[in-house]
């Protein structure tokens, strides 16, 4: 299939760029990404003789995933060909002066929380929530069984949401 690519462009093109136009892409999208198949093509024949036995499957294959990977990074930019308009019709992503403050009482609340609890307790929560250890090597370090840690850290959790309930009150 490699050997000739410009025989294969001639016989193929028009399936390949018809295939991608019937998935939805505008004419010149779909000549785009066509060109890129076959310049996809054109880099495998390079590196390797690989042999495929039907071109014209493997040629639309190569274009519709070249076509998906259009569709996600077209999916993640919500703006296109310079619609200023709808660029400053969208709201700030920045959270709101009440809601930063509210934030901050409730990380305030946590805090003192935190130092209401027994030090094995604030410790054994702290190394799983804030450190991302598993409760098997808390309950090593703190010489504890494993369950006996795992109740630690669940009677932190009960404490601060408690904690956090009777501040919204």
């Amino acid at each position: 299939m490699m050997r000739d690519l410009s025989i294969l462009f001639r016989r193929y093109n028009a399936d390949v760029t018809k295939a991608l136009r019937r998935r939805g892409l505008s004419s010149e999208a779909a000549a785009d990404i066509a060109q890129e198949t076959f310049l996809r093509v054109l880099a495998l024949g390079m590196r390797s003789e690989a042999v495929v036995d039907n071109p014209r499957g493997y040629l639309l294959r190569v274009a519709r995933n070249l076509s998906i990977d259009l569709g996600r990074r077209e999916g993640h930019s919500p703006f296109v060909g310079g619609e200023i308009e709808r660029f400053e019709a969208t709201p700030d992503p920045a959270p709101s002066q009440e809601t930063r403050l509210s934030d901050r009482q409730k990380l305030a609340a946590v805090a003192a929380a935190l130092d209401e609890l027994p030090e094995r307790t604030r410790r054994a929560f702290e190394m799983h929530r804030l450190g991302e250890r598993t409760i098997a090597e808390i309950g090593v370090e703190l010489g504890l069984s494993t369950s006996r840690t795992a109740v630690l850290i669940k009677d932190a959790y009960h404490h601060i949401r408690g904690r956090l309930r009777a501040d919204e009150d």
